[in-house]
């Protein structure tokens, strides 16, 4: 009722808020069109909404930030003349008149989203329920970032979007465009990695029926990371990046000085910047990860049933994919020594599917978005 009201009040024209993955992180697309619009757009006032949860991150970053649900973000949110976001909102949430809602998304699409899913396997969610909440959302969005040809075409589908795609490659991979090895090193003295080993990043996805509670996944290690430290840790380092909805479940202390749990890093950018090759399986990672010209592993163990079972992708991945796939600990570890001694810019494989997915991704899809929904921004 709150939020209502508030709504109806007069906007603040220069108003843009911002939110990561339900007000959680700094991160991603917004993160990106936030400090494009900071550095080149006059004008305006940027400020993120956050989860209290999430304050300590802010503060770090020394952004400004305003607390979901308290009034002040009452007395912000609701009139604010710009939204961004890369997931949906909460369902009570309105959209006030006048609001304009740029929802960037926040993956290039493998698994089948949204309408396309024709039984959903999370718990607690009826099917029906799920696509009408789809509908419901995509309605308020007036603007939905698009990374290629092929993302428009589904988005529109599964999303049932009838309003303006912005096609323009996704801002979130503009560094990856853009960056120095000067910034490289800077990295990894950050996380203080030794300057003398690879680095090996491993970023798996969750699976919806693997859980122990509503909202609660679980996931699985299908190799031994005791093996992997014989066979590869005198020369690699192994990152592991697990999906937010089961990172909480992991304890790699026993691992200590050869894996590195990186899951609550802020942006995993920064992490494909300072990898040398990515293992991943149904993740969208490997659609940004292939920008760099750098090796890419699927460890698909559960090929079949994924496939079959659970979502269904949009493409044939075993024709497609930008690299190999295995589905046992043997076949990854023969991978690793095969993909680490090769040079992915002469597989033709690899420069086709780049030229597919990655084609606008130069560098400059931040400000082709900016522009979009801005109209005629006032630069510095």
């Amino acid at each position: 009722m709150v939020f209502k009201l508030m709504g109806k009040l007069p906007k603040k024209r220069k108003l843009v808020m911002f939110e990561s993955f339900h007000a959680k992180q700094y991160s991603d697309n917004p993160r990106a069109l936030y400090e494009y619009m900071e550095k080149n757009i006059e004008g305006y006032q940027l400020i993120w909404s956050i989860d209290k949860s999430a304050t300590h991150l802010f503060d770090r970053f020394q952004v400004p930030y305003i607390v979901r649900f308290t009034w002040k973000w009452f007395l912000n949110y609701p009139r604010a003349h710009y939204w961004i976001n890369n997931v949906r909102l909460p369902v009570w949430m309105p959209k006030p008149k006048g609001t304009i809602y740029v929802q960037t998304w926040h993956g290039t699409p493998l698994k089948r989203l949204g309408l396309d899913i024709a039984e959903v396997q999370m718990p607690g969610t009826k099917t029906d329920t799920y696509q009408r909440s789809i509908v419901n959302e995509s309605k308020k969005w007036d603007y939905l970032i698009s990374p290629n040809p092929y993302s428009t075409e589904i988005f529109k589908r599964a999303f049932h979007f009838k309003g303006h795609v912005i096609e323009s490659g996704y801002p979130r991979n503009d560094i990856l465009s853009n960056y120095s090895m000067d910034g490289i090193q800077e990295i990894k003295q950050k996380l203080g990695l030794p300057a003398d080993k690879k680095l090996m990043l491993y970023a798996p996805t969750w699976r919806d029926n693997e859980f122990y509670q509503k909202g609660k996944y679980r996931f699985d290690f299908q190799f031994d990371l005791e093996k992997w430290k014989r066979e590869f840790g005198s020369d690699w380092i192994l990152l592991t990046r697990m999906h937010y909805l089961v990172a909480e479940n992991f304890d790699f202390s026993a691992h200590e000085g050869y894996v590195i749990d990186l899951s609550g890093y802020p942006d995993i950018r920064d992490l494909y910047l300072i990898s040398d090759l990515l293992i991943t399986d149904y993740s969208s990672v490997f659609f940004d990860y292939a920008i760099l010209y750098r090796p890419i592993i699927f460890f698909m163990y559960d090929l079949e049933k994924y496939r079959d079972q659970l979502r269904g992708f949009y493409i044939n991945i075993e024709e497609e994919a930008p690299g190999p796939i295995v589905q046992t600990e043997d076949e990854l570890f023969q991978a690793i020594r095969d993909m680490a001694m090769g040079d992915v810019h002469t597989d033709p494989l690899f420069e086709a599917f780049r030229n597919k997915y990655s084609s606008l991704e130069d560098g400059h899809a931040a400000e082709r978005v900016v522009q979009a929904f801005l109209q005629e921004p006032d630069k510095k």
